[in-house]
């Protein structure tokens, strides 16, 4: 399949950046909003600050109870609203609803983008027939530096987007996408029953045709979870949700088979090997010490990474508080797959309408 950005073959140059607007695809961006007032002008001011032109901005707010659309207003953006909070996939589909733009660039409301992020979005698109979506990377610190606990989380995120980049499968990155209209219109639209898996499912679709980009070209700077607390059940709950959704697909073998996967089963035995001294001897001791380190060993890359960017002490913060998202995803997967036992309705969460009046 070939991108409608393409007007030739496959070995066609990039376009000319410096050709007139008129000559230029026009960018929709669809940012959905709920609540984000605090960080929403960094995001809008990026785009209206982009290199690139023409730009359209729609701003789709899912009944915020903030003073999110104030804000909106005050820089002179529209704003469109949902008639009922909704979720961010129906908040995204009421925006392409109102696009006129050849190409759709989602953006999330806590997330700015550098300032040529739709530029170079659009010449990757139009540098291959074959590439149907680009999806962007976060910049290695958070938009507002005002927590560790964001610092470990965009670090983190960071790392393994750029760890993954090229063409991908399954997971999907979509707080920074952009794909051709026409191309959304054989893949689209957001599916708002998998609010907590749209990435994957999109990717599914998308990756079944065209050739799907990762890329540190495309950045922005995000805003994350402030606290422990907030970011600990964030982790929980989409791990737990996502067991119907990969067991009932082909990337179950792939997720159960991940690093991320089996630091936190070394992770999980690590501490639940903990009693073993007081059980068996001092030379049991020596069981949890192991674990640990193999804990360690899964991510050393990670930890190189880290430690050779950042400070030692922030260093070792990140080590403790990646272990207790790994201590998190076990239990939120050991969680989930006890519900998938146990709860008809839970193992059919993310079967199709017809599935469910069917069975």
């Amino acid at each position: 399949m070939h991108s409608p950005l393409h007007s030739s073959g496959p070995d066609s140059p990039a376009p000319d950046s410096s050709a007139p607007d008129s000559q230029k695809p026009l960018v929709s961006v669809v940012i959905p909003n709920y609540n984000y007032g605090d960080v929403l002008e960094l995001c809008l001011r990026s785009v209206l600050e982009q290199t690139y032109s023409p730009i359209e901005i729609i701003l789709v707010d899912d009944c915020s109870t903030d003073h999110s659309v104030r804000v909106a207003r005050s820089l002179g953006v529209p704003v469109l609203s949902t008639p009922r909070n909704s979720g961010v996939c129906a908040a995204r589909n009421l925006g392409v609803s109102h696009a006129r733009g050849e190409v759709l660039f989602f953006l999330d409301s806590d997330v700015a983008l550098a300032p040529d992020a739709v530029a170079r979005a659009v010449d990757i698109l139009a540098s291959d027939p074959r590439i149907g979506a680009v999806s962007g990377n976060y910049e290695p610190i958070p938009l507002r530096r005002d927590s560790l606990v964001k610092e470990y989380r965009i670090l983190y995120r960071h790392y393994w987007y750029r760890v993954a980049e090229g063409p991908i499968t399954g997971f999907l990155p979509v707080a920074i996408i952009a794909i051709p209209a026409a191309v959304w219109a054989e893949v689209g639209p957001w599916t708002n029953e998998f609010v907590q898996s749209e990435g994957t499912d999109l990717g599914e679709r998308l990756t079944s045709r065209w050739t799907v980009l990762l890329t540190s070209a495309v950045r922005g700077r995000h805003d994350d979870d402030a606290t422990v607390r907030v970011a600990l059940w964030k982790v929980f709950t989409r791990t737990r949700m996502h067991v119907p959704f990969f067991l009932q697909r082909r990337y179950a073998a792939g997720v159960v088979g991940s690093p991320e996967a089996a630091a936190s089963l070394a992770a999980a035995l690590t501490v639940a090997a903990l009693p073993a001294p007081l059980l068996g001897g001092a030379a049991w001791a020596a069981v949890p010490a192991l674990l640990l380190a193999t804990w360690l060993a899964i991510d050393r890359r990670l930890y190189r990474f880290v430690f050779s960017t950042r400070s030692p002490a922030f260093g070792l913060f990140f080590v403790a508080m990646h272990f207790l998202v790994n201590l998190t995803i076990a239990a939120g997967a050991g969680v989930g797959i006890l519900q998938w036992l146990t709860s008809r309705s839970f193992r059919r969460m993310y079967a199709s309408p017809s599935r469910r009046a069917a069975t």
